[in-house]
């Protein structure tokens, strides 16, 4: 299904959380063009949850654009890394994606030389794929439907199995810490904090 569809539709943000795995995440800037396809995603579910940054509905300079419309950008800044997160629900309601990690597919050579990295440590990790990837805070607050950093609709994957597990990082935040809500391409060897084994076809069908 298409994105724009997924997020003016009735859907979950955990159904979106999935259906963004096998997606073609691209970033266009002066001439180059990295992609990758996204094969780890986290839900965040607003106000009710104790591991989003709009638990209670808390309204910041920061967080603000978390209760503006779906497929609004939200990047934030942890421990000096850029992440990126989508907004995934209508006006007020500030739930979102994180994207966690990709699977590179154009671009891989600026890739390498933005993270002074290759192999499977290149995109494996939210604050790795926006480094790899050359994005920035610049993209706060404009829309994944846009024309610069946009998931390709005509190039998809399809996961051959989705896995969901307790998010990355979560403690103390009682039932939040183990909620599933956090969604892998089981097989895939970009996934970060991998635990099983690769698949020899990475997961896809």
């Amino acid at each position: 299904m298409m994105l724009k569809e997924l997020l003016q539709s009735n859907y979950s943000t955990e159904q979106i959380a999935q259906s963004l795995l096998g997606k073609l995440l691209v970033h266009e800037k002066d001439g180059i063009r990295r992609s990758g396809f996204i094969v780890e995603t986290e839900a965040y579910l607003g106000v009710s949850d104790k591991a989003a940054h709009s638990y209670g509905g808390l309204r910041t300079k920061r967080t603000e654009i978390m209760f503006q419309e779906a497929g609004s950008i939200y990047t934030h800044i942890m421990h000096t890394h850029v992440l990126l997160n989508i907004i995934t629900q209508p006006i007020g309601t500030p739930e979102g994606i994180l994207i966690r990690a990709i699977e590179p597919y154009e671009g891989i050579y600026e890739m390498e030389r933005a993270r002074i990295r290759h192999g499977h440590n290149l995109t494996n990790g939210p604050g790795n794929l926006t480094k790899a990837m050359g994005i920035d805070m610049a993209y706060y607050g404009k829309s994944i439907l846009g024309s610069q950093l946009f998931i390709d609709e005509n190039i998809e994957k399809q996961a051959k199995q989705i896995i969901a597990t307790p998010r990355i990082g979560i403690p103390n935040k009682g039932e939040w810490t183990d909620k599933a809500l956090r969604f892998i391409v089981e097989g895939n060897p970009y996934v970060s904090k991998r635990k099983g084994s690769v698949a020899t076809d990475q997961g896809w069908l």
